[in-house]
């Protein structure tokens, strides 16, 4: 996985688009490996990506939820002497708490039935698909539909459904009639069933074809045209994806996201040429719209063209969000004439005491290494939220420039100052940590986190780094501890669960363990890639290979990830399909080629 080692140091200019922001630090993704967490991307607005979609198949109850049901089954309850459907209620929960998906399904359908509930139907539903307890899942779905359950849920859950069991006919007519039902929002339901609800991704492929061949997708809708040819590419239907280009083209003439779809398809036929040429008729419209300006660039990314990438974000209107992109991607392509550019065409006009500006200029100089430079544009950020990003960083130009001791004076000072936000005095000792790591002062990183936590008590941003510490230090022991002190805190913290069963899973044998952690976590983020791969990973930990198999392969169409692919990859390779395993090892390494998962798999292998 790609572990989260700290937010610091981070490089200049990935900050650079933190400050162009609200200047704060991501939140936690739902994907902590053997700690933490997945790194977004600069750009945003994935067009050519089937979109982040609400309406998922499986759904745990939320809190909110949860607390509504238990009001309703006491209320029912007081005039049922036995109290069987709160005490089926509690089970559920109590099973779900403990991971164990079966267990769960069984106790809220048996809840459902006493009370009569609809809504505890629905939940026995979601849980028992997820659980892939098909029969349970259908005794419940009968109910709900008996309770008054209808609309896209029901609809979605009987097409999944159709298809666990083979039925790919009667799973082709519930989406297309799910999508005729309700043409805006019906086909995003379709895209994850077919994503997420499939028995594996072959039979999505069939299915998706079949629905194209029926002319079913709404056909004004470009949205759906462009996503249901993005999901075609993920799962490698090339053949399928060319003809919904077409049909796309003809649907649509004139219209440059069309075209950014054929330049993904010939992107990933390796028509690497092609595609950037029709990339590069695609730029004087991108000069007009912001948005289509953003997808070029991610295009060219995808190409790893970075410098096309900074070249387009320069056309057009500039403002601090596209400075910070633009330097962003040149850092990444290692250009520092044209990086030394933008920084002086930005420092001839910082006369006024901007702070983003300010702050960027000084991210700039440190990628460029005139370390002095960044240490007084830093110094010169006058306030705002950008003031404590500028400390921080200095802290880091000031190690870098060999005086550790001013560099540790001032987190020292930050980490004492009650007048900042909590956020920037928690980062200053999460910083110093990273400092001290850099120093190879096990004991002074340590003492940092200590530190830390005495100032924010159970605080998850310093748990999840000294966790990635101990597992740094081979102490997973210290590393489960600190995991387990979020958890208590936060039961339902799917990273932390996740985290925790991906390293029960990778580092020890405790496969049972890890398998209902990250139970836990599909319950509340059955659709993430990352928890997905967790639990292809633990799968495969427990012998269950064909299984692993398919979630593997769910997770890497729902996003190329190098982790994925150099699990899917050894997955592979162990049951004798070399040479498939070879062209996941070869996706994984154009990826990331560090990528500690890929590097012990080939290792492992003697690859």
């Amino acid at each position: 996985m790609v572990f989260y080692a700290s937010i610091f140091p981070i490089g200049p200019i990935d900050a650079a688009c933190d400050a162009a922001g609200d200047g704060r630090n991501a939140a936690p993704a739902p994907r902590a490996t053997a700690l933490a967490r997945r790194i977004g991307a600069a750009l945003v607005g994935l067009l050519l990506a089937a979109p982040a979609l609400a309406a998922t198949v499986p759904s745990a109850p939320s809190a909110a939820a949860l607390a509504a049901a238990r009001t309703t089954i006491r209320e029912r309850a007081a005039a049922d002497p036995t109290g069987a459907s709160l005490e089926a209620l509690m089970s559920g929960e109590f099973a779900l708490q403990a991971g164990k998906l079966n267990d769960a399904a069984a106790a809220y359908l048996k809840a459902a039935r006493a009370a009569g509930d609809r809504e505890l139907a629905e939940r026995a539903t979601n849980i028992a698909v997820l659980a892939k307890q098909d029969q349970v899942a259908g005794e419940a779905l009968a109910l709900w539909r008996k309770l008054g359950g209808q609309g896209g849920g029901v609809a979605a859950a009987e097409a999944t459904l159709s298809l666990r069991r083979g039925d790919d006919r009667a799973a082709l007519r519930q989406l297309n009639e799910l999508m005729a039902a309700d043409p805006e929002a019906g086909w995003r339901q379709v895209l994850v069933v077919l994503t997420t609800g499939s028995k594996n991704p072959e039979q999505a492929g069939r299915v998706l074809e079949k629905i194209v061949d029926g002319g079913k997708i709404p056909p004004r809708n470009l949205m759906a045209w462009v996503a249901f040819g993005g999901l075609s590419q993920r799962l490698d239907r090339p053949k399928l994806t060319e003809r919904i280009v077409e049909e796309v083209v003809e649907r649509f003439p004139g219209e440059p996201r069309v075209a950014l779809l054929r330049v993904s398809q010939l992107r990933e036929d390796g028509k690497t040429d092609e595609a950037r040429k029709l990339l590069q008729t695609l730029e004087p419209q991108a000069d007009r719209d912001t948005s289509l300006r953003a997808l070029v660039a991610e295009q060219y990314e995808a190409l790893k063209d970075f410098q096309a990438v900074a070249a387009v974000l320069g056309r057009g209107p500039q403002d601090e969000q596209t400075y910070a992109l633009r330097a962003s991607y040149l850092a990444r392509a290692e250009d520092k004439p044209t990086l030394t550019r933008l920084y002086d065409e930005l420092r001839a006009s910082a006369a006024k005491p901007d702070p983003a500006r300010r702050l960027l200029l000084g991210q700039l100089a440190e990628f460029l290494e005139r370390n002095e430079e960044a240490l007084t544009w830093y110094q010169g950020v006058p306030g705002g939220s950008q003031r404590s990003l500028a400390r921080l960083r200095s802290s880091n130009v000031l190690h870098k420039l060999d005086r550790a001791d001013e560099a540790y004076a001032n987190l020292r000072a930050m980490q004492a100052d009650a007048a900042i936000q909590d956020d920037a005095r928690r980062d200053a000792y999460l910083l110093e940590a990273n400092l001290r790591a850099d120093d190879k002062n096990d004991a002074g990183e340590s003492d940092a986190f200590a530190r830390g936590l005495a100032a924010f008590p159970d605080e998850p941003e310093i748990l999840y780094a000294r966790a990635l510490s101990w597992e740094r230090r081979d102490d997973i022991a210290r590393a489960e501890a600190d995991l387990r002190r979020i958890l208590v805190a936060e039961p339902d913290n799917s990273a932390a669960l996740n985290a925790l069963g991906y390293t029960l899973a990778d580092r020890t044998t405790r496969y049972q363990e890890a398998l209902e952690l990250i139970e836990r976590a599909r319950a509340a983020e059955p659709n993430n890639y990352a928890v997905i791969d967790s639990y292809g990973w633990v799968l495969y930990r427990l012998g269950r290979v064909a299984e692993a198999e398919t979630e593997l392969r769910r997770a890497l169409t729902l996003q190329k990830d190098a982790e994925v692919a150099a699990h899917l990859g050894e997955v592979l390779w162990q049951t004798g399909k070399r040479e498939e395993a070879r062209k996941y090892f070869d996706q994984a390494k154009q990826i990331d080629p560090d990528n500690r998962s890929l590097l012990r798999a080939l290792k492992k292998l003697g690859l």
